[in-house]
């Protein structure tokens, strides 16, 4: 069966034809509807041919519908009128969407950068509430995945199985120690090696910054059975600086107590702990709204290249 947009004239023609019974003329309507008359007159033929019936009686006074004009334009009003619901309708779901934003990120993100990305999203979208949750890159890739969260930010080698992702940053992990500890006066760097047979304290499985470390220490045996398990940054730092033992931590989150002193940053010969920090959402579906203007101030911007072209 042949589509009925096929057998119809569409939306521009109906206001068109609805103009000209209201105004009592082609090139007023054309006017109103900022078309060139010669165009208002061809959409008219155009339309007659389609539907096969005259719309239109024109004279030097002005054009009035015909009876089957009359008839067409009292149709035509009704799916303008469907159609300006429709549009309203399509408009109030828009709203809907950009007054709230669902964000659920790792603890590295939400404490150490997403701070400075939502107040410049406030920026952008004044009237947009957010709601933002921290757990491991495990769950936000589960809540992402469940439709919990319209964006989630997670720590780790790569996109999570079923989601799409970019990266926004980049972070080191870093060793700690208390000042106290003996790898706090060594002149030279920990081993590799040493680093995987040493018992450390490090966040729970799960976690973007575990994933990496594993990663890292596969070649070299893997690492020892954990000195403790905790499950939050804070957790982490408040161990290192107890003494507790070696801490393997986001760069980020230390800065502060390693410029102070109250922790020292222990240099690993031969073993790369940079990771990317990325935003997900799942795959196929890119994300719109205030999660597209988020991921848009968090992707960083390209560095200009240096120097001009070449001859």
């Amino acid at each position: 069966m042949t589509p009925v947009s096929r057998r119809v004239p569409d939306l521009a023609a109906l206001e068109l034809l609805l103009a000209v019974v209201r105004l009592g003329s082609v090139g007023r309507a054309a006017a109103e509807l900022e078309i060139t008359q010669p165009a208002a007159s061809a959409r008219i033929r155009s339309m007659e041919r389609r539907l096969g019936v005259a719309l239109l009686e024109r004279s030097p006074r002005g054009s009035r519908p015909t009876e089957a004009g009359a008839l067409v334009a009292g149709w035509a009003a009704q799916v303008v009128e469907a159609a300006q619901a429709l549009e309203a309708g399509a408009r109030a779901l828009r709203e809907r969407r950009d007054g709230r934003l669902r964000v659920v990120a790792s603890l590295t993100v939400a404490e150490y950068l997403m701070p400075g990305w939502l107040l410049a999203l406030h920026e952008v979208r004044p009237g947009t509430a957010v709601t933002l949750r921290t757990a491991n890159s495990a769950a936000v890739a589960e809540r992402v995945l469940a439709g919990e969260a319209d964006l989630g930010f997670v720590e780790g080698i790569g996109a999570p199985a079923g989601l799409g992702g970019t990266v926004v940053a980049t972070d080191s992990l870093v060793v700690v120690v208390a000042p106290r500890h003996p790898w706090a006066r060594r002149r030279g760097a920990v081993t590799a090696g040493e680093l995987a047979g040493t018992p450390l304290v490090l966040r729970e499985q799960g976690s973007g910054t575990r994933e990496v470390l594993d990663r890292a220490l596969a070649a070299f045996g893997g690492a020892a059975a954990p000195l403790l398990e905790l499950a939050s940054t804070t957790a982490l730092k408040a161990a290192a600086v107890s003494g507790a033992g070696p801490v393997v931590v986001s760069e980020l989150a230390v800065a502060d107590e390693v410029a102070g002193g109250r922790l020292v940053a222990v240099p690993v010969a031969d073993l790369d702990l940079r990771r990317p920090l990325r935003a997900v959402w799942p795959a196929g579906r890119r994300p719109s709204g205030p999660a597209r203007d988020l991921l848009s101030l968090a992707r960083p911007s390209p560095r200009p290249r240096r120097g001009g072209p070449r001859a």
